[in-house]
């Protein structure tokens, strides 16, 4: 079977003052389709960078990422925005929902964005299968942390995305609602097939995915799966 996702060599320098730093070296990695896969490590150890280079919304200084069988090297700005809108499903610690716009309306962009002529009515199934059907009508501001995490997964999802990114998807959330969106998330994995990468320093949340990635000081120090761990 052909990954997903392949991270080749993955190695990413700034400046820092006058001298460079390596934020990620030498990360190689599949991941391959339906699998739920979390990048683990403390602060800095570079998980937000890779999964920002993983989605092709940055450009690593060596290596690189091949999804679904595209080179993201090989793609202009606007070709991997294409990619990132046929293939990719986003879900931010913030949410990032536009304030100005209601649940249905922050769930249709997307749709709108791709020109589908039944946006309105995936919109308002997704926001059902997510539990919030009869909040439709309330902007963001009138919505709960957690039922704006919801709103996100149901944005993220309303595209049948092959592959959906999450940053830290639980991380404004208490304990209980945090809980109840990681299951959301799974389920919807689950029914979907859709492969899951996410960032977490949640250690429950980890030990739900099939596979755990480590990262330290921009390494990858280990690779654990389900039931086993393979060295790095």
């Amino acid at each position: 079977m052909q990954p997903l996702i392949r991270a080749e060599g993955l190695t990413k320098i700034v400046q820092s003052g006058d001298e460079p730093l390596s934020i990620l070296e030498n990360v190689t990695f599949d991941v391959e389709p339906g699998a739920a896969v979390a990048i683990v490590g403390a602060s800095g150890s570079g998980k937000t960078t890779l999964l920002g280079l993983l989605a092709g919304l940055d450009r690593p200084t060596a290596g690189d990422v091949v999804i679904d069988g595209t080179t993201l090297s090989s793609l202009s700005e606007d070709a991997r925005a294409a990619l990132r809108a046929r293939l990719l499903g986003f879900v931010f610690q913030s949410f990032q929902l536009l304030p100005a716009l209601t649940a249905l309306e922050n769930v249709m962009l997307p749709l709108e964005l791709a020109n589908a002529a039944d946006a309105t009515t995936r919109a308002r199934t997704w926001l059902d299968r997510v539990g919030l059907g009869k909040r439709t009508g309330h902007y963001p501001r009138q919505l709960s942390g957690g039922e704006q995490q919801r709103v996100a997964i149901a944005r993220a999802f309303v595209g049948e995305p092959k592959l959906l990114m999450a940053d830290e998807p639980t991380g404004n959330l208490d304990g209980a609602t945090g809980v109840e969106i990681a299951e959301l998330m799974f389920r919807l994995n689950r029914e979907h097939g859709t492969t899951l990468v996410l960032v977490t320093h949640d250690v429950n949340l980890a030990s739900r995915c099939v596979r755990r990635l480590s990262l330290s000081a921009g390494r990858l120090v280990g690779d654990e799966r389900a039931n086993a761990t393979v060295p790095a």
